[in-house]
């Protein structure tokens, strides 16, 4: 594969990505995907999706969990709803997890990814064992099928990110980089943090994002790419700095747009392709 091929975040029939013919018109040649409907992770599904991969060229390079119940509706709701922290449904989640994991195999897919959610700061704080205890069961399950697992950045400082992957210890868990969600959340300018955990860098995000007035309190704001506070440019000099080689997966969330959607991933395409030239050459 080319250094740094270009893809877009995508879904079949659940959560936030492009469907399959704004991948065909894009012409992109990876994608990420949100993990299918439980109902419809079935090996016929599987054997589908192949084709239709096989067909439009396109390499899939990480499937993504999600969950019934998680809402983004501001940050306090994300704590209590988002990934496997929340205590109430992490048992139920993990098991899901694991299932998103063996789908993932069937289509040949050797990375999982997911939004963690909230882990405490504090290593003493009685919920962070759990966690990690969590993390370490949906490591060792990807790592029997094959995988590795892609923690999403976002909800968590670049420190607090590389402790937890510390005391999680297993060799497969990795770092999906996305620098829009460090400012989106407040929790710290990008390119530091990709500095800091670059070394567990294996798979990132393209998107943009603005700053709140009051960060890690209320949200920033998504924008298109090149319009916001990410400095593109800087962010893929940076990834070149620690080696990244791998897609840059463009996200952007907001799929009740369509004809918006496909303009402004046309343009991130543009930007990314231009900023690959000059940058490559």
């Amino acid at each position: 594969m080319e250094k740094w091929p270009i893809g877009v975040f995508a879904s079949v029939d659940a959560g936030l990505g492009v469907r399959w013919e704004v991948i065909k018109e894009l012409g992109v040649p990876t994608i990420q995907l949100h993990a299918p409907a439980a109902e419809t992770r079935t090996q016929a599904n599987a054997d589908k999706l192949l084709r239709q991969m096989k067909e439009m060229s396109v390499e899939l390079t990480a499937v993504f969990g999600g969950f019934e119940g998680e809402s983004y509706a501001d940050i306090p709701t994300v704590v209590e709803t988002v990934g496997l922290v929340p205590e109430a449904t992490r048992a139920a989640r993990l098991q899901e997890m694991k299932e998103i994991a063996d789908f993932a195999k069937m289509i040949e897919c050797d990375v999982v990814a997911l939004h963690l959610g909230f882990v405490p700061h504090e290593t003493t704080d009685p919920a962070y064992e759990g966690i990690v205890t969590v993390m370490r069961d949906l490591c060792d399950h990807a790592a029997n099928n094959g995988q590795r697992v892609h923690l999403e950045t976002g909800q968590e400082t670049a420190d607090g990110l590389l402790q937890f992957l510390s005391s999680v210890d297993r060799d497969n868990l990795f770092v999906n980089f996305d620098p829009a969600n460090m400012i989106l959340y407040g929790t710290g300018e990008p390119i530091p943090a990709l500095q800091k955990v670059g070394k567990f860098v294996r798979s990132v995000h393209c998107k943009d994002g603005t700053w709140s007035d009051k960060p890690g309190e209320t949200w920033g704001a998504e924008v298109p790419l090149g319009e916001g506070q990410v400095d593109m440019r800087k962010y893929l000099q940076t990834l070149n700095e620690i080696g990244y080689t791998g897609p840059l997966t463009i996200e952007r969330e907001i799929p009740a747009e369509p004809e918006r959607q496909l303009k402004e991933i046309g343009a991130a395409v543009a930007l990314l392709t231009k900023l690959k030239s000059e940058l490559l050459a």
